[in-house]
């Protein structure tokens, strides 16, 4: 088994991961990352309606082998009455 550490970017907010895990294989790392994607962007989403989140794969030895990218763009298609 490998060891894959999965680093965080919200719209400039880059987060290095602190922990990893040990995967069978490259493919598993990928899936680990694309499933970490929504989490992400509950947790982080920004007070706007968009945003652009990064989930980055590294290595045992540190090197980025594979980034997930997500756009994400909201838009409201009715006029809301104040809040």
């Amino acid at each position: 088994m490998a060891h894959y550490t999965i680093d965080t970017d919200a719209d400039a907010q880059y987060v290095e991961g602190d922990y990893g895990e040990d995967l069978t294989c490259h493919s598993a790392a990928r899936r680990m990352a694309l499933s970490a994607l929504p989490d992400l962007v509950r947790d982080r989403m920004p007070t706007g309606d968009h945003g652009t989140f990064r989930a980055i794969v590294r290595d045992d030895n540190g090197q980025e082998i594979y980034t997930a990218t997500l756009t994400l763009v909201g838009e409201w298609k009715v006029i809301l009455p104040p809040s």
